[in-house]
């Protein structure tokens, strides 16, 4: 296992979304191990490592709220602008007339969690790269409130706090709830073979707060 960090990240909003749900945005109970792993990347990221969600702390109640958002239903093809650099005509831009539609979303409010988390090296790691290197980069990060881009809860309106969390015991929302289950939810996405994304689930089950990432079955 490679070197561990912990960071509490909070917000007001907060959309992690279920792919099952194509038009209206319902989002997941908690935030998703991705989702977390997103935001640790949006701290510090670098090719020459990859972090691995061990828990995740449920620090406030789970509670929903519905709002309406606009959204842009198009999208520019890859295929028009190849067309433009070579001389075509084709228009690049977006009519908000007729491409933004109005979508109803199911949203988390005033969420707070605690992201336990480890980083292995890569072999895209050079010669001078090394775990205690990337460890003080990422500490320092943190104590200073500095970020790479910024950090936020499933989707980018929705941007996220971020602080270390130096407590020896986190408490969280539910402690008196022996166990929770939450149901599948979206684990990762697996970039193994080229050209080829795999999305991974897992049967999230919520002991007394806590998501435990480290000891769960993933599904392909």
């Amino acid at each position: 296992m490679g070197y561990g960090i912990k960071v509490r990240v909070w917000g007001d909003y907060a959309l992690f979304c279920r792919p099952e749900m194509k038009t209206e945005r319902v989002s997941y109970d908690v935030i998703t191990p991705s989702a977390a792993r997103g935001i640790l990347e949006s701290l510090y990221w670098h090719p020459g490592m990859r972090y691995v969600i061990d828990q995740i702390y449920v620090c406030k109640p789970i509670q929903f709220t519905n709002i309406r958002r606009n959204e842009v239903k198009s999208k520019i093809l890859c295929s028009s602008v190849w067309n433009v650099m070579n001389g075509g005509e084709k228009d690049l831009y977006i009519s908000t007339k007729e491409d933004i539609v109005q979508r109803a979303s199911l949203l988390l409010r005033d969420v707070e969690y605690v992201i336990s988390a480890h980083f292995n090296m890569t072999s895209k790691a050079n010669e001078s790269d090394n775990p205690g290197k990337f460890k003080d980069i990422i500490m320092r990060r943190l104590r200073r409130g500095e970020c790479f881009q910024q950090p936020y809860m499933g989707t980018r309106e929705f941007p996220a706090h971020v602080a270390l969390c130096e407590e020896g015991e986190v408490k969280t929302a539910y402690d008196a709830v022996e166990e929770k289950d939450l149901g599948f939810m979206l684990y990762d996405f697996d970039y193994s073979e080229d050209g080829e994304i795999q999305p991974m689930f897992f049967r999230a089950v919520m002991e007394r707060g806590v998501l435990n990432l480290s000891e769960c079955e993933v599904i392909r």
